[in-house]
């Protein structure tokens, strides 16, 4: 008989679990479906010119998705950082990590009342739904240090992105079936993409019971005196923390390189299914099909690169997971053609993606002082989110100077090739002992 699990690895499976359900939301609701059910419904409700009026001002209807997107997005950069420092400072992680969990997936499952003249309403839904799916993340990144030592990190974080991606993948295809075969269990198609976004908010909600059950609470730094209150000391740490990053040259220059190649990262996720319909003629059932398969693609990319890690190091490996995107993006210009050739490039592009995310999560950690790992996090998430228009500005930049898609997804290798010129010139260990933490075995 074996001996039961210990505390510590309880918790890893709660906080494996949160990321098996709240991926759910990125891929169901941000990558597929909202997105087109949103832009219908807002058609449905313009003016014969086709605008709507949000608080009295005219947005076309085509672009209040992308709007909401973009609004969503500069919430988090500015609330993120300060909410970091206050999980830090009041020890109320495993708190604010439910509480994001629950906004969000409850706004999630609220998507599917959106329906005729809804569409204000789903573009609320939404703004709180990813603004709370942010957050979370940033205190659900913040457990990593906790649960795991320097030498165990790879291997939880790539583990966890893994989960992540199978579960949003199972969730994915169960809901593209639903779709499919809609007809044929008495549904109309927009009958079925309203459940299959209310689904995804379940699936989260469900999930996150885990960590609830299994997270334990950590003090905090000490309280501040009555006067002081939260949310100042959040601003006041926030300006520390940078002040501190900025004094860090390893830690800034990682930060910069993870700003540039991730970018590029997020562009080929946000336009391939683009380039696909409108370079190679790939029809939607094709993209979806893409879609789904590299979520599965993804997990396994995950797991291996973390093997991979063992014996080369972790930032070799994300050196070689960024020459893949290279690679990739080079074929998608020069060789690409059909749907085989479309299928071989995402099997590739999510090999390189699962790992390049889950190491340079690791990386990251080994460079966070003790007591602050959800203020550092916040700007991990900050850099991932904030300057997320840079690569989709040089695309359309490309293709409207040239006209050219291939050009386009081929300019997007200036950021990998500049963040990986910018990792290769880190020390990690410098790094990690400017934060006051025990260096890595190998980089």
């Amino acid at each position: 008989m074996t001996a039961p699990p210990g505390p510590r690895r309880w918790e890893r499976i709660g906080w494996y679990a949160y990321d098996f359900g709240n991926s759910a939301f990125s891929t169901t609701v941000v990558t597929v479906f909202l997105g087109p059910h949103l832009t219908a419904v807002t058609r449905a409700a313009a003016d014969a010119r086709g605008f709507v009026y949000p608080l009295g001002i005219p947005v076309h209807a085509g672009s209040f998705f992308p709007y909401v997107v973009a609004l969503s997005v500069l919430l988090q950069v500015a609330v993120l950082p300060i909410l970091g420092a206050v999980a830090d400072f009041s020890g109320g992680k495993k708190r604010m990590l439910i509480g994001f969990a629950y906004a969000g997936s409850l706004s999630t499952m609220a998507l599917y009342f959106v329906e005729r003249d809804r569409w204000l309403l789903g573009g609320l839904l939404f703004v709180v739904a990813n603004v709370s799916f942010g957050a979370s993340i940033v205190v659900y990144n913040a457990y990593l240090p906790e649960l795991a030592t320097p030498a165990e990190r790879d291997a939880v974080s790539s583990r966890g992105w893994a989960v992540g991606y199978l579960g949003g993948g199972l969730l994915l295809a169960l809901n593209l079936w639903l779709v499919a075969h809609a007809a044929s269990l008495g549904l109309d198609i927009d009958h079925a993409v309203r459940i299959s976004l209310a689904s995804a908010g379940m699936w989260w909600a469900v999930a996150t019971v885990f960590p609830l059950a299994s997270l334990k609470s950590r003090p905090g730094t000490p309280r501040p005196p009555r006067s002081t209150g939260y949310v100042r000391i959040g601003f006041t740490r926030t300006w520390a923390t940078l002040a501190a990053i900025g004094r860090r040259r390893h830690t800034l220059r990682f930060l910069a390189a993870y700003l540039l190649y991730n970018d590029g990262v997020q562009t080929v996720i946000t336009l391939a299914s683009q380039f696909g319909q409108e370079e190679l003629g790939l029809s939607m059932t094709t993209l979806a099909t893409v879609i789904l398969m590299v979520q599965f693609v993804a997990c396994l990319g995950a797991l291996l690169f973390e093997r991979v890690a063992r014996h080369i190091g972790a930032k070799r490996t994300v050196l070689v997971g960024l020459a893949g995107w290279t690679a990739s993006l080079v074929f998608a210009y020069a060789a690409l053609a059909g749907v085989g050739g479309f299928y071989v490039l995402g099997a590739v592009i999510a090999l390189v993606l699962g790992g390049t995310q889950a190491l340079s999560r690791s990386l990251y950690s080994l460079m966070i002082p003790a007591g602050q790992e959800a203020e550092y996090y916040a700007l991990y998430e900050v850099s991932d989110r904030g300057t997320s228009w840079l690569g989709p500005l040089l695309f359309g930049l490309t293709l409207q100077l040239t006209g050219s898609y291939r050009l386009a997804i081929l300019s997007l290798v200036a950021f990998f090739l500049a963040g990986a010129m910018l990792l290769a010139r880190t020390d990690m260990r410098l790094a990690a002992i400017e934060a006051g933490n025990e260096p890595p075995p190998r980089e």
